[in-house]
Order: C-alpha cells, then sequence, then structure tokens
C-alpha cells in the first residue's frame, strides 16, 4: 500500500527546530535537498509498488534521502540511522518536518530496502539526478551570461 505526497522542499525557516538559533541556509545538505528530483525519485521508489496490497511503505524521501546520506558518508545501517536521528540538517535533507528525537525508523529497513530496489530503480535515480544537475547547470550558465552586456559576442566577454 503507497502512502505519498509531494516533496517539494519545505522552506528551512519552516522546518520546526526547538532550539533558538536557526539552521543554516548554505549547509551542503540544505543545497543538496534543493538540487535532488525528489518527486521523480519518488516514482522510481514506487513503481514496483502495490496500490493496494501489503503494508504502507516508509515515505520515498525519508528512504530514498537515507539511502543518499548512508552511500555519501559511507556508513553502516545502524551508524546511518543514528547520524540521521542526531543531526538536523540530515533530518531535513530526508523530509522530515521538524527536529525528533528518536529514530526516523530501524536499521532493518536498510535490509528490506535492498531487497526491493533493484538496479533498474537506482538507473532511474541516477537518470533523474544528472537530468536535475544537468538543468541546474544550464540554468545557471544562462542566468551568468544575462549579467553580461549582450551587445557583444560571448567569445569576446572572456
Amino acid at each position: 500500500m503507497i502512502r505519498y505526497h509531494s516533496h517539494k522542499q519545505l522552506s528551512l525557516a519552516g522546518f520546526d527546530w526547538p532550539f533558538q538559533s536557526a539552521l543554516d541556509e548554505n549547509n551542503c545538505w540544505v543545497k543538496m535537498s534543493q538540487c535532488i528530483p525528489w518527486d521523480a525519485l519518488a516514482e522510481g521508489y514506487y513503481q514496483d509498488l502495490s496500490l493496494k496490497q501489503g503494508r504502507p511503505t516508509k515515505d520515498a524521501r525519508l528512504v530514498i534521502g537515507a539511502v543518499i546520506i548512508k552511500r555519501k558518508l559511507c556508513l553502516s545501517d545502524e551508524e546511518t540511522v543514528a547520524q540521521i536521528q542526531e543531526n538536523p540538517y540530515l533530518q531535513y535533507f530526508v523530509g522530515l518536518a521538524g527536529y525528533q528525537m528518536e529514530a526516523p525508523f530501524a536499521p532493518s529497513l536498510f535490509v528490506e530496502i535492498r531487497k526491493q530496489m533493484g538496479q533498474g530503480v537506482f538507473e532511474i535515480f541516477q537518470v533523474a539526478i544528472i537530468d536535475a544537475l544537468e538543468e541546474a547547470k544550464a540554468k545557471k550558465k544562462s542566468q551568468s551570461r544575462t549579467g553580461h552586456s549582450t551587445s557583444e559576442p560571448l567569445s569576446r566577454r572572456q
């Protein structure tokens, strides 16, 4: 059974944080969360799951974010869960609405993820992420071009 809602990124100001200081918008996990096409990855993640049978899944953003953290930081299943539990930036990255003291899931979830996600799902993830990065690069390049005078050719501007 799938329970899904769109994962348009929360604003950092909207992240419920019990401490007085604000989270840093320039943190690498905050920036990375803005570049990842979460909805496209969720589609790939949910493609082989049943809409009507089975127990409800963990949210795709949580699962995909945890896999990214695990791979990026080269952590064990247990250490990945512990890092997410301790770090508000990682909790923001995996899509939690606010900081929570308890672990978001048991480390054994990674065993289920490995069983469920075959190479095809990872290929979908790879294509979606590469497409999003290429789009971001093109947008950045376009914005940098608009900052120059359009009266002379690009080759002379550099």
